[in-house]
């Protein structure tokens, strides 16, 4: 690939290494112009955009943006109310969660929360988990997710979607939790991970729910706790 124009950088110390926090490849651009009170970054025109990576390195082209890394988890108020389980049906449902870092060497998302639970006769109840992934079976009892488009128990849920492309976010679903009409539920288990950085990635969580005959009675509540931690 050629570029052309005019090339400026500054280095910082990154440990050991010297590492380019910000450089123009374009026909002009200035990082880092400072007054007593303010300043600039600025770049005209692009000659190349997206991100570019090695087994050591990795670079964004494109206007200029901050040398600061992060990770940002977005997790919509989503209230579902599943109605009355039934041993001759199963329940199921779905909820949205995206994440995105930048300047990572990648991220993980994981189960903070233990199994659907209620009270009956004092005693807490939580419902079975498979921990492996397992189809759905109607009459035993089962809690489990996964984060990939289904047609079992029903038409439901939806594989990662990238944002704004595959060009620009690589998370996937977790081994274990990416399998079609397959569910699983362990606390504390990666359910989705980037192995580098990423711009927007949409999971679509599928909750699957049956009882059997011997189920205790009682509400049962959940709450999903996710825990997004970024490698750096």
């Amino acid at each position: 690939m050629l570029f052309t124009g005019l090339v400026k950088a500054t280095t910082t110390s990154c440990g050991s290494i010297n590492c380019v926090t910000e450089s123009s490849v374009s026909p002009g651009g200035v990082v880092n112009a400072c007054s007593t009170n303010y300043c600039l970054n600025a770049s005209l025109g692009d000659t190349g955009i997206g991100n570019s990576s090695s087994a050591n390195y990795q670079a964004y082209g494109g206007y200029t943006t901050t040398a600061d890394p992060y990770i940002e988890l977005v997790t919509p108020n989503s209230v579902t109310n599943v109605g009355v389980l039934s041993s001759s049906s199963t329940a199921s449902t779905t909820a949205q969660f995206s994440v995105r870092a930048y300047l990572a060497s990648g991220y993980t998302v994981i189960n903070g929360s233990p199994a659907p639970s209620a009270v009956s006769n004092g005693i807490t109840h939580y419902l079975t988990t498979p921990s492996t992934p397992t189809a759905s079976t109607i009459g035993t009892e089962q809690f489990g997710i996964n984060l990939v488009a289904n047609t079992s128990p029903s038409t439901i849920g939806s594989n990662p979607q990238q944002l704004p492309s595959s060009t620009y976010s690589y998370g996937t679903a977790a081994t274990g939790y990416n399998t079609s009409n397959l569910y699983k539920y362990v606390q504390g288990d990666i359910i989705a991970q980037s192995a580098s950085s990423s711009g927007y990635t949409t999971y679509t969580v599928t909750y699957i729910f049956n009882i059997s005959n011997t189920t205790p009675s009682g509400f049962y509540n959940f709450s999903h706790t996710l825990i997004a931690t970024g490698y750096y």
